[in-house]
């Protein structure tokens, strides 16, 4: 066999087992989406690929339960999830480029710490994390699930490597020749060079907020403030639904979109972002 044919016999190989993962996570999402188009009887009835005619039935049921309003937590989720993405990009980002540019005692133990962070679970520190709320007034609350958005370590950890790999520290020292300020530095000299590696974390942290369950869990209890997946939750739960299987569906379907547009709209920043904080000069 010659290596030429060897070579193509293994690409085509490594396609086809490509093509095989990309099913396993295309098709389930797909057949969401279909049966979100049909009735409980069709949907007992087994797989379709092929969408149905109850789309506007299973808005109806939706829209008219009495329980939870789901576009009513589809804004809730909204306003945390982008707010908590803003806040996550632009403060790791600045955090990262002090202990990247700046040299201060504790440089080393600072960044050791994040580091540690990041090795640790947050649920560990959930406890506190709840008697710190309580002792705030911000339980029943948004201001948990966005202002701990400031201090994330994992975003850290991944601005601090990309800026390692990207950022040129002469047109640091050109920008303070010129007069500009430090922040001023930072938002018109840093910045414009780090997008790939900011969209890329703008995308993991959009995701990780909007399907957060447990922290908005434990601190909303007025269902007005629900999330979308507590809605979900409800969903499952409810009488309503369990009958209207295809509501169900349209419900899981209308969560997932916005994670779907964002990453449709972001993803070609991801494998630059990623390889460019990967590599090191």
């Amino acid at each position: 066999m010659s290596y030429k044919l060897l070579t193509n016999l293994v690409r085509l190989i490594v396609y086809i087992i490509m093509i095989f993962i990309a099913l396993l996570c295309i098709v389930p999402i797909y057949i969401l989406f279909i049966n979100a188009t049909r009735s409980t009887p069709q949907i007992n009835s087994g797989i379709s690929f092929l969408p149905s005619t109850f789309l506007a039935f299973n808005w109806g049921v939706l829209g008219s339960s009495g329980s939870v309003n789901l576009f009513r937590s589809f804004g809730n989720s909204a306003i945390i999830a982008f707010s908590n993405t803003i806040i996550t990009v632009y403060f790791a980002v600045l955090t990262a480029y002090a202990i990247e540019v700046y040299n201060f005692k504790l440089k080393k133990v600072v960044y050791s710490l994040v580091m540690l962070l990041v090795m640790i679970p947050g649920q560990v520190a959930v406890i506190g994390f709840y008697m710190q709320m309580s002792a705030f007034g911000w339980l029943n609350t948004f201001y948990p699930l966005i202002i701990p958005a400031i201090a994330v370590p994992t975003s850290v950890f991944f601005a601090k490597q990309y800026l390692e790999s990207c950022l040129v520290k002469e047109l640091i020292h050109a920008g303070r020749i010129d007069g500009c300020s430090e922040l001023g530095i930072m938002h018109k000299i840093m910045m414009p060079i780090a997008i790939p590696g900011m969209f890329t974390m703008a995308i993991f942290a959009f995701v990780g907020s909007w399907n957060n369950f447990f922290t908005p869990f434990l601190i909303i209890t007025d269902q007005k403030k629900a999330t979308l997946p507590m809605a979900v939750q409800i969903i499952v739960n409810g009488n309503t639904y369990n009958r209207e299987i295809g509501a169900f569906y349209l419900g899981l379907a209308i969560s997932i979109v916005p994670v779907v547009v964002v990453y449709i709209c972001l993803s070609k920043f991801i494998v630059g972002g990623m390889a460019m904080g990967a590599v090191k000069e």
